[in-house]
């Protein structure tokens, strides 16, 4: 038995059609994100993840409820795999009151903790930290959670990157680090700043398990993250997964695009995740192409609608605007800082 069957025989026709849907309902939104911004609805220049939803739903259909996430800018398909819901998601694009954040995040901010969404984040790398904090959260109160870090192939140069991923194997902390490598840092190609090929091999130098997939295959980026989940509930660390991808559509929404070589698009478009997947499932008697259809259309539909409701939503109330922020600081002396961290901790 291949991989692939194996790993498909662990997954019942639900789950199987529900990662599909998910990828379609990602690609929707976002699709639907652009063509707002096309037409003038949607203010700014949101960074989409349009070609690499194979990567979120992979890793995200492995995680449990209580298990938590670190996004990036290009985070819509992270929080939509993880179970955010498109119509808060669309008005928090908008900055509108009825948004997640209540219009004060935007499309690089959406937070939900009810849902183990701790954040996307504008910063290159900003998330690591944070997916560290969550995990050492979790080791001290052996609350059973693991952490899935999302980011990009520019952010494994920063000083975070290395920083957070040496504190987590050092303390062997329940983290799965997913490199996203799309290719491009903004609009520099990886090969123009890294020696290596892989960015997994990273992984040796701090003592944990690297691995590098396919991000177009969901199954094989889903196999892998199951094994780093395992190993994260055994006590053995945390890993880093890259998952090699490719995103359509520009830096942002607007971006001329004039980095990439001609005809580069279309020839990673006939890797496309979605059309892979599909045929997949085709071969496995799961689905035809009446279903795919009606899926397509049902996830369009949504999308359209949560643009709608984004559109209908009243904008925040100018008195809210000093709400949510968090308390005044108050200095902490050491043994009250152990104690804060354990009894104030994510969870």
């Amino acid at each position: 038995m291949s991989n692939k069957e194996s790993t498909m025989a662990d997954l019942t026709k639900e789950e199987l059609l529900g990662m599909y849907r998910q990828m379609h309902r990602i690609r929707a939104f976002e699709m639907a994100v652009y063509d707002g911004v096309q037409r003038g609805v949607i203010a700014g220049g949101p960074h989409l993840y349009v070609g690499e939803e194979a990567v979120a739903v992979g890793v995200c259909t492995t995680l449990r409820p209580m298990d938590y996430i670190t996004s990036t800018h290009r985070g819509h398909g992270h929080l939509i795999a993880k179970g955010g819901q498109l119509k808060p998601m669309m008005a928090e694009i908008l900055g509108k009151a009825t948004g997640y954040c209540k219009g004060k995040g935007g499309s690089m901010h959406i937070a939900d903790l009810n849902l183990g969404i701790l954040g996307a984040n504008g910063i290159v790398g900003g998330g690591l930290p944070t997916a560290v904090g969550a995990a050492l959260s979790s080791k001290l109160k052996q609350g059973g959670w693991v952490v899935a870090s999302f980011f990009g192939d520019g952010a494994a140069n920063t000083g975070s990157f290395h920083e957070s991923l040496n504190l987590a194997a050092a303390w062997k902390l329940p983290v799965i680090f997913v490199c996203e490598n799309n290719t491009f840092a903004m609009f520099t190609p990886m090969e123009w700043t890294t020696a290596i090929k892989d960015l997994s091999a990273r992984a040796a130098a701090y003592g944990m398990v690297g691995t590098t997939v396919d991000g177009n295959d969901v199954l094989a980026v889903y196999r892998a993250a199951v094994e780093a989940r395992e190993r994260a509930l055994a006590g053995e660390g945390p890993t880093l997964l890259e998952c090699k991808t490719y995103r359509f559509l520009g830096h942002y929404v607007g971006d001329p695009e004039d980095y990439r070589k001609p005809g580069e698009v279309e020839m990673h478009k006939k890797n496309d995740p979605l059309p892979r997947f599909e045929k997949v499932l085709i071969e496995a008697g799961m689905i035809n192409k009446e279903l795919m259809q009606q899926m397509m259309a049902e996830t369009r539909q949504e999308a359209k609608e949560a643009l709608e409701f984004a559109l209908s939503s009243p904008d925040p109330d100018p008195s809210e605007l000093t709400m949510d922020v968090r308390r005044p600081f108050k200095p902490l002396g050491d043994l009250e800082r152990v104690s804060y961290i354990v009894e104030e901790g994510v969870g």
